[in-house]
């Protein structure tokens, strides 16, 4: 293909090397999908980074990042009672704060088709917990397709559009971290653009859509009828695979990545069993598995993080009386982290010994690695702030967290964070903790990206209330964590240049009457303001604002006439205080044993906030190199 926008239009069958997040807005095009909506999360940003590779006059859907997930439902919902078909994804925990629209997207008849695209991370390697949506699934009756890797994406995505085109409900694709990154040839089908109907097809006679009183009880029965059919539908369902082995003693009931893991283990050891791969995994083909449980002694559960499927099928198995061995989750480590080849092979090996890989011989390292703690780039505004901040507070106060890149400021040396929830919690959280506290100063954290996410309730509520706390803005023009997509003060959005809408001018316009904003690298002003804010008896923000120094230099090195800069350190002047490596704590900075500092040139961005934390001033200026 000659570029990323040529493959995912072109309008012949082909295969390509691609992730799972790129196999998928192929789908969405060959769907005829005309509206996507997403908020930022790991793992599914790569969705949008793919989009972004087409023009978007060349586009075949309209895309947006919406200020939050619930929005993006929203917007997505919209578009299908309008008759399109349409999409949202988010990550895991998006769907928290989905959720009030999502439970109800089963009441409605959603004539477009709507799919919604769960990121899900068992492992938790992008996420502060562990959750299994499948809950929220089953209490909102919503069907789930659950595929291995990017080939199954592809598929899963067209079938769980043509469901939900069919039935006129929602569908969740449900993708976890390693389904997401993985790479995989993927064989996908040729495609012809039709223009679209830009019609509008929403008609209230399509409803009801209002969700009120008597009228949820026909919508709720409607709900559970489709939630029926469709488990009718599965049970025939040729995405579904029997692995027959001729092992009538022993079978395994799995799906996603666990099955993929179950492979790899399998061949390791030699180990035959037969094997029930579900592509649905909610509701369940319960003749299917009745089949399969009525044909084995013994039948494995192999599925991550709760025991949704393990309950469901041991419910089965005791209402129609099936004689049959069920092994399932044994203990804590079963219900934790990643269903990896090692992990399935442990799992296995408890149940079924003769099963078990051969051990490997030990490999000998000869040099031990040290951990590698999480870092904020070099350069980062976030670091400044903190280090500044730190010598305006006492270690009594309390400092509340929030979500985004100054998560990090809870690590040592800056201590900046004691508490942590959830995005745009940190406010309400300090609400709380002002109560009846007289002696301790709050302090909450929040980014600019999350302040138009979620942050504005808990600010409004400060205000209303007459909270006691002080809330720093941590202010660096994008959402930085996952992967610099803008926001409603970036000037621009997916698309387009559009109107800023500041910062500042939101908090004014709330009747936040205490305001201070600085630069974060004037670090002592900074630190004066900061002990001037919470002097204030009431609620007080400080906008603590710098670029975002990765985003920043990435673009400036796209400049013919960019120049590497540097700092260095004067061996003469240093009396190895070690400020710029134990409380300013910068990367780019490398103590040798003898105490000596020196900088990292393939680290150092030349920005020289580090040099008003010298003590000894024997870090230089950068100089052209």
């Amino acid at each position: 293909m000659k570029n990323f926008a040529d493959m995912l239009l072109s309008r012949e069958a082909f295969s390509e090397i691609v992730m799972g997040n790129t196999a998928v807005v192929r789908a969405m095009i060959e769907a005829k999908t005309r509206v996507v909506t997403s908020y930022p999360g790991s793992p599914t940003p790569e969705i949008a980074s793919a989009i972004a590779g087409i023009k978007p006059e060349d586009r075949p859907f309209y895309f947006e990042f919406s200020t939050n997930e619930k929005v993006a439902t929203e917007v997505a919902y919209g578009a299908s009672v309008n008759g399109h078909l349409s999409t949202v994804f988010f990550k895991s925990v998006g769907l928290n704060v989905a959720a009030d629209t999502f439970v109800q997207l089963g009441l409605m008849n959603l004539i477009g088709g709507m799919v919604v695209i769960l990121g899900d991370d068992p492992g938790a390697n992008s996420s502060q917990n562990e959750q299994d949506n499948r809950h929220l699934a089953r209490l909102s009756y919503t069907p789930i397709f659950e595929p291995a890797d990017p080939q199954e994406v592809y598929h899963y995505y067209l079938a769980a559009a043509r469901l939900s085109q069919q039935l006129h409900i929602p569908v969740i694709l449900r993708l976890t971290t390693h389904v997401c990154h993985a790479k995989q040839k993927v064989s996908f089908a040729a495609w012809q653009p039709v223009p679209i109907d830009r019609t509008p097809a929403f008609d209230v006679n399509n409803g009801p859509y209002m969700p009120l009183t008597s009228l949820v009880f026909p919508m709720k029965r409607r709900a559970l009828n489709n939630l029926h059919q469709v488990a009718e539908m599965n049970d025939k369902d040729q995405l579904n695979r029997l692995i027959d082995n001729k092992n009538r003693r022993q079978g395994i009931i799995t799906f996603g990545l666990p099955f993929l893991s179950l492979l790899d283990t399998l061949a390791e050891s030699g180990g035959k069993p037969d094997i029930l791969k579900l592509a649905m995994i909610y509701p369940l083909p319960n003749q299917l598995i009745t089949d399969f449980l009525t044909s084995h002694e013994e039948v494995l559960i192999l599925e991550e993080l709760d025991d949704i499927m393990e309950s469901e099928i041991k419910r089965l198995a005791f209402e129609r009386q099936i004689r049959v061995k069920i092994h399932g989750k044994t203990d804590i480590e079963s219900w934790v982290g990643e269903y990896t080849a090692d992990k399935v092979a442990g799992l296995l090996a408890g149940v079924w010994p003769e099963m078990a890989a051969k051990p490997q011989p030990a490999t000998a390292f000869s040099v031990s690695v040290p951990p590698r703690p999480a870092q904020m780039c070099p350069g980062c505004g976030h670091r400044s702030a903190f280090h500044a901040v730190k010598q305006a507070l006492k270690e009594t106060d309390i400092k509340v967290a929030d979500i985004g890149c100054h998560t990090l400021g809870f690590m040592p040396p800056y201590n900046m964070g004691q508490l942590l929830m959830c995005m745009g919690a940190s406010t309400g959280i300090g609400a709380g903790m002002s109560l009846f506290n007289d002696s301790r100063r709050v302090v909450c954290f929040l980014g600019d990206s999350t302040f138009f996410h979620a942050g504005i309730p808990g600010i409004i509520n400060a205000l209303f209330n007459k909270h006691n706390i002080t809330l720093i803005l941590m202010e660096n023009g994008t959402t930085a964590m996952t992967g610099h997509q803008d926001h409603a003060a970036s000037g621009r959005n997916f698309n387009q240049e559009t109107e800023r809408i500041p910062v500042r001018s939101v908090l004014e316009g709330l009747g936040v009457k205490n305001i201070f904003e600085v630069d974060t690298y004037q670090q002592q002003k900074l630190t004066d303001m900061v002990k001037e804010a919470v002097a204030i008896e009431g609620f007080a923000v400080v906008i603590a604002k710098h670029a975002c120094m990765l985003k920043l230099m990435r673009e400036q090195r796209r400049k013919e006439s960019f120049q590497a800069k540097m700092v260095s350190i004067d061996q003469k002047t240093c009396n190895k205080a070690h400020v710029c490596v134990s409380a300013f704590a910068c990367p780019t900075f490398v103590m040798h044993e003898d105490g000596t500092v020196d900088v990292n040139p393939d680290l150092c961005i030349g920005d020289g906030s580090c040099l008003q934390t010298c003590p000894a001033k024997a870090i230089q200026r950068p100089e052209n190199r």
